[in-house]
């Protein structure tokens, strides 16, 4: 079991961390982290079969990280941490598998270890084919935070200096993925159109010959016209042309 560690004391990480070594079985800590954001990001990052978390945490605390995480394509088990025993309701009402007192106790920790292992809903859920599954998610930087968009309400990606610009019904997000990367991860969802650019495949409306013998992508969501490669234009028409379009 991969187990990713989210407490905003350094000696709390440290402290779950040692016992986690200490425990027999097949439990590998993958990361740590110190905040909510940070723990999402870290998440998308590395993937993990079980969070660990504290409730109580600065800007994002643990019970709204386990409310994003939960709407991920394979979201992990969750096990809370806290000292304060009143949140107990709200953090089952987040479908956490368990909930820890501080100081965690090692047999404690061990139980709520092998509770955690059984398939959660969410889980069996993410085991049902392509086609029945819900759109995957994406981390975006968004106001000094971290917001998450399923990629059915993408239109594009377009690669900008360090960063992908997501453009979408609302406006734009940035992510600091590489374009090459999520091609990589979300080439289901999208098709490249140039060395800086992918489009959604489901908001991908035709292709539209300009004036110079160039030829723009034309999406369903958006006025822009994206330019599309030579390199690239001969695979776009023959997937146009399948798909009917």
């Amino acid at each position: 079991m991969r187990i990713l560690l989210v407490d905003d004391e350094a000696l709390a990480r440290n402290r779950l961390a040692a016992l986690i070594e200490e425990l027999e079985g097949d439990y590998e800590l993958v990361g740590m982290a110190a905040n909510g954001s940070e723990a999402l990001e870290t998440f998308e990052r590395l993937g993990a079969d079980l969070v660990l978390m504290d409730v109580r945490m600065p800007g994002m605390d643990g019970l709204e990280t386990a409310r994003w995480l939960a709407q991920g394509e394979t979201p992990p088990a969750v096990v809370f941490t806290t000292a304060y025993e009143q949140h107990a309701l709200q953090a089952f009402e987040t479908q956490a598998v368990d909930y820890l007192l501080k100081p965690v106790r090692r047999e404690r920790l061990r139980q709520a270890l092998q509770k955690a292992q059984r398939l959660t809903l969410a889980q069996l859920q993410a085991l049902q084919p392509a086609s029945e599954q819900a759109a995957p998610y994406v981390n975006a930087s968004y106001r000094g935070g971290v917001r998450r968009l399923p990629l059915d309400q993408a239109i594009y990606l377009r690669a900008d200096s360090k960063y992908v610009s997501l453009r979408h019904a609302d406006g734009e997000l940035l992510l600091e993925e590489s374009l090459k990367s999520l091609e990589s991860r979300f080439g289901d969802w999208f098709l490249r159109i140039h060395r800086n650019a992918l489009v959604a495949r489901r908001h991908l409306l035709g292709l539209e010959r300009q004036p110079d013998g160039s030829f723009q992508a034309r999406m369903a969501g958006c006025e822009e016209g994206l330019e599309v490669s030579r390199r690239h234009l001969p695979e776009l028409r023959r997937w146009l042309k399948t798909h009917g379009r």
